[in-house]
């Protein structure tokens, strides 16, 4: 009786798709958000700390100028993201 035959079988490496994510891994625009809610909680304390502190005025503007911008950029990444 013949031996049925056996092919061999090969793996394919597999690849990714660009449209598929892994869900653990860190994108640039998570890393990027991360940071800007770093700066902006630390620049809304500092301009916090400096109020009790009595500093001078440009200390004041310079921290809600910095705390307004990075919220800013944060609401605009927000919402170009959901289109």
């Amino acid at each position: 009786m013949p031996q049925p035959t056996t092919h061999p079988t090969t793996t394919h490496p597999t690849t990714t798709h660009p449209t598929t994510t892994d869900p653990d891994r860190l994108t640039p625009g998570d890393i990027a958000r991360t940071l800007l809610w770093i700066v902006v909680v630390a620049s809304a304390l500092a301009n916090m700390a400096v109020s009790f502190g009595g500093a001078d005025t440009w200390v004041h503007l310079v921290c809600g100028a910095v705390t307004v911008l990075c919220a800013g950029t944060l609401v605009v990444r927000s919402l170009r993201g959901r289109r």
